[in-house]
């Protein structure tokens, strides 16, 4: 008995299909890393530890509850709430409390349990009013 081999078909490896196939790849990669998002806004986040900050004139104070309400602190330093809740409402508190200036201090104080949300859209409030120095107030831990 004598078996006949099967005749073997060359396999080719095509180089220029593999470079087009390169290409997307590299094509879909540079596009990739162009949608990273940068931060618009400019946080000084506090330090825990550290002297107390010096009263530098008019500030800003945004209070946030635990419930996710919105108030700001007067001239008297009393918090008065807001009588509109949502975020057209905060906006426009903020520019009437404002004015003109949009370099004052803005400082956000909100409760350790207050809705991420609500900070995130106070946040985002104050970059479309053009606010740059942005704050958190904290409490700093006592020292025993």
């Amino acid at each position: 008995m004598q078996f006949r081999r099967k005749r073997r078909t060359q396999v080719d490896i095509g180089l220029i299909p593999m470079i087009d196939v390169l290409l997307v790849l590299l094509f879909f990669f540079m596009v990739a890393t162009t949608f990273r998002h940068h931060s618009e806004l400019k946080i000084n986040l506090p330090e825990a530890q550290g002297s107390d900050a010096t009263e530098q004139g008019k500030t800003i104070n945004l209070y946030v509850d635990a419930k996710g309400t919105y108030a700001l602190a007067g001239d008297d330093n009393q918090f008065h709430e807001l009588v509109n809740q949502n975020l057209e409402g905060l906006k426009a508190a903020l520019a009437q409390t404002a004015g003109d200036s949009r370099l004052l201090p803005f400082i956000i104080s909100a409760d350790g349990k207050a809705p991420h949300q609500a900070v995130v859209s106070a946040l985002d409030v104050a970059n479309q009013l053009g606010f740059h120095h942005i704050t958190f107030a904290i409490n700093r831990p006592e020292k025993p």
